[in-house]
């Protein structure tokens, strides 16, 4: 099950990637108000007619061993409780669990 959850949420970073240029130019001229109101519109409507999932909004940061969306670490891509299983057995490079 999280494998499909990664995939779909890989899916969702490629197409945000592929729409982000033409979203942004489309956002920032329906926010100009030096241009006539029926262009704004026209624009706005191909911004609404844009896929769902081109949204960066829809990206979700998840652990790519278990697919958990949240307490993922960024830079390791991993969630904290696979994170603490890893740095307590060691194959984390420059991690160690402290203990006192």
């Amino acid at each position: 099950m999280s494998e499909k959850r990664n995939i779909r949420d890989h899916k969702r970073r490629l197409l945000a990637a592929k729409y982000e240029l033409r979203r942004k130019l489309y956002k920032a001229f329906c926010k100009d108000s030096d241009l006539p109101g029926d262009m704004r519109d026209k624009l706005r409507y191909k911004l609404s007619k844009l896929p769902r999932n081109s949204s960066f909004a829809r990206v979700r940061n998840r652990c790519i061993s278990t697919g958990r969306p949240r307490s993922v670490y960024e830079f390791f891509r991993i969630s904290r409780i696979v994170f603490r299983g890893l740095a307590s057995r060691g194959p984390l490079m420059g991690i160690k669990k402290s203990s006192w």
